[in-house]
């Protein structure tokens, strides 16, 4: 699937980025070009301590904003394919700092189309978030106009042998500012802060999003966002989970904040197909019908009024599911 080709990761230095560059080098070490694309020197240089251009002569450590459109062209000349992670994640940071969050999630984002259309690219996936499904928080409604453009973007390439698709999933188990790092660090204190008791959150491993990050590759027809069927947990489930003897405090939903993660809209429901271990949701307007592509990805409709909701997901993780997988989050961490 990549022999051969050069693929560029913006945002390359964070959480999704490095578990991106660790399985391509396992799984294609001939790669022609891996551009680790990020605006942050140091973990550039902490990143190649473990992932040096002397032992993969193919990466390369490009320092450089989304913001910087001249940048983008540049560091995109031969790429092939290009996955964005790049964005501003953090939703009380995004409130409080509206106009940083939007220069660079929407304005960052169109950067990188009007970029990729001006390079010779062939694929680009956007990586999004449940937050962008009816969103109550700019960094959610910041990814929802992030998703709209990388999906209208197939409308505006002409000629070009290009493809937009978007990839979009829930919390990153152990990712940086998740629930889970955050428990580890407070239990020592024998507390544990949980905002609500009702509150549950989907959950996918950084092994399954860079995973399906690379078959979206693959498997795009253009415009889809696709969402994979994954589990669901309570937070006090992982609380108990991470640390049992702890005293649980309930301080309360932050601003900004759901009780319940949303992946799939009742509205979306009548452009979404079933994938199998995916959903797609398909765009309004394009180049193939909603038959073509069930025809073509031997898919079906889901029903009208399908919602995909952290809440009411039929696949819960139980409190021994989820002990299994924080220790073994916290051995990757060790030894990635």
């Amino acid at each position: 699937m990549l022999h051969g080709k050069t693929i560029l990761v913006t945002g390359g230095t964070g959480s999704f980025g490095r578990a991106f560059v660790r399985t391509v080098l396992k799984k294609y070490p001939d790669i022609k070009r891996l551009v680790i694309y990020s605006r942050d020197e140091l973990k550039q240089y902490e990143m190649a301590q473990t992932f040096s251009d002397r032992d993969y002569p193919g990466l390369r450590y490009f320092i450089g904003d989304i913001r910087d459109v001249s940048r983008l062209r540049r560091a995109l000349e031969g790429i092939d394919i290009v996955i964005h992670a790049a964005a501003m994640k953090q939703v009380p940071t995004a409130e409080y700092n509206p106009f940083e969050c939007i220069k660079t999630n929407v304005l960052g984002s169109q950067n990188l189309i009007e970029a990729c259309l001006d390079s010779k690219v062939q694929r680009v996936i956007a990586l999004s978030t449940d937050k962008a499904a009816a969103p109550i928080n700019l960094y959610g409604a910041t990814k929802l106009c992030a998703d709209k453009l990388f999906v209208a973007a197939n409308n505006i390439k002409g000629t070009r042998n290009i493809i937009f698709s978007v990839v979009r999933y829930g919390n990153v188990m152990g990712s940086r500012g998740s629930v889970i790092p955050f428990f580890i660090n407070k239990r020592a204190s024998g507390t544990l802060p949980v905002t609500d008791p009702r509150m549950t959150r989907f959950n996918i491993s950084l092994q399954d999003g860079v995973d399906m990050v690379l078959w979206s590759i693959t498997s795009c027809a253009g415009g889809e966002i696709f969402v994979p069927k994954i589990p669901s947990y309570l937070i006090t489930d992982v609380a108990k989970a991470i640390a049992p003897e702890c005293k649980i405090e309930i301080v309360g939903v932050r601003p900004g904040e759901k009780i319940h993660e949303e992946m799939i809209t009742a509205s979306d429901s009548f452009n979404t197909v079933d994938l199998g271990r995916h959903y797609a949701i398909l765009p309004s307007s394009g180049n193939y019908s909603t038959e073509d592509y069930c025809q073509r990805m031997e898919a079906r409709p889901v029903e009208p009024g399908f919602v995909y909701n952290s809440g009411t997901n039929p696949d819960f993780l139980t409190v021994d599911q989820l002990r299994q997988l924080i220790n073994q989050y916290i051995e990757d961490s060790r030894t990635g």
